[in-house]
Parts: C-alpha cells; sequence; structure tokens
C-alpha cells in the first residue's frame, strides 16, 4: 500500500513538472487593464511593462521590487521614459524583496488606487508562483492578465521555480 502511494506521488510529481517546463505562460495580446504590474528581477520585465504603457494597453504602471538606491530620474533615464509619463503614470515600489513580498506590495497599490484589472508582466518560469502570491494579496474580484516575457530557462531555473511553486501551494493549504 505505502509503495502504491509513494508511487503515485511520484507519477504526480513528474507530470506536474512536465507540465510546468513544456507550457509556459505566453505574452499577453492586446487586451486593456487599468494598469500593468512589473515585478523586478528578469530581464526584459521592465522593458515590457514600460511598453504596454506607451502601447496604451494600460492606464498605469506599477514596478514592485526596485532597489532602494534607485532613483525615479535614473529610472526614467534607463528606461527613456519621459518626465510627463513618469510624473503621471508610473510607481516605483521600494518594498517588496522577493515573490511573497510583491504580492504584498502590489495588493497594497492596487487597493489604494482602486484598480479593477492588471497585467502582470514576468518571465516565463516565473508567472505561476506570481500569480499565486498576488492573488492571495488583491481585492476580490481584480482581473489579472498574464503577460510572460518568454526566456529559455535551464532546466535547473524550471527544477528550482516548480519546487517553490509546490512549496508555496503546499503552505497556502495550511495558511502560510
Amino acid at each position: 500500500m505505502l509503495r502504491r502511494v509513494a508511487a503515485t506521488i511520484l507519477i504526480a510529481w513528474a507530470l506536474g513538472f512536465v507540465w510546468f517546463s513544456m507550457a509556459l505562460p505566453q505574452p499577453a495580446g492586446e487586451q486593456r487593464t487599468d494598469a500593468v504590474v512589473v515585478l523586478t528581477g528578469g530581464t526584459g520585465r521592465v522593458v515590457r511593462g514600460v511598453q504596454v504603457l506607451r502601447e496604451g494597453y494600460a492606464e498605469r504602471l506599477f514596478v514592485s521590487g526596485v532597489g532602494k538606491q534607485v532613483k525615479p530620474h535614473e529610472f526614467a533615464v534607463e528606461y527613456k521614459v519621459r518626465s510627463a509619463l513618469m510624473a503621471c503614470c508610473v510607481t516605483l515600489g521600494f518594498q517588496a524583496v522577493d515573490t511573497r513580498s510583491n504580492g504584498l506590495e502590489t495588493g497594497a497599490w492596487v487597493r489604494a488606487q482602486d484598480v479593477r484589472s492588471l497585467r502582470l508582466v514576468t518571465n516565463d518560469w516565473h508567472m505561476r508562483r506570481a500569480v499565486l502570491e498576488l492573488r492571495r494579496h488583491l481585492p476580490q474580484g481584480v482581473e489579472v492578465v498574464e503577460d510572460a516575457v518568454p526566456t529559455q530557462p535551464s532546466w535547473r531555473t524550471l527544477f528550482t521555480e516548480y519546487h517553490k511553486l509546490l512549496a508555496r501551494w503546499i503552505a497556502g493549504l495550511w495558511g502560510g
């Protein structure tokens, strides 16, 4: 009996990893949202968020997890954001240090801004865990559009991220 349970768990784990690795989230289309939220930490994320804002797919941009040493002017110069656009529509969040705190920081911003729909930008391999964390802290009814930045992750990255996702999902079952 114990062997069957262990074998079932192993098969479920393996099939889950295959699904996680082979069906990575994709970029979103042209759907409009109230805001675009970028989680820092990966190549192409901020560039994609600024592009979404410039193209009018969102009215506001929130960047979660910006380094405390980054000044808004430096951000504007680095990503070629005009002063007027920076002043009206870009908010930098300096509190988050990981995916879990990205959820907390973004949830607080969404409540303060009365956002009803948002486009989440992060790397494809990070999207599932980012959405899991974000949904824990968003108000009820906020629509989340997944806009994954395509990457070519290593097997090590996929393996690590899959286990982080499983750990956070299991922790969530116990209220953690």
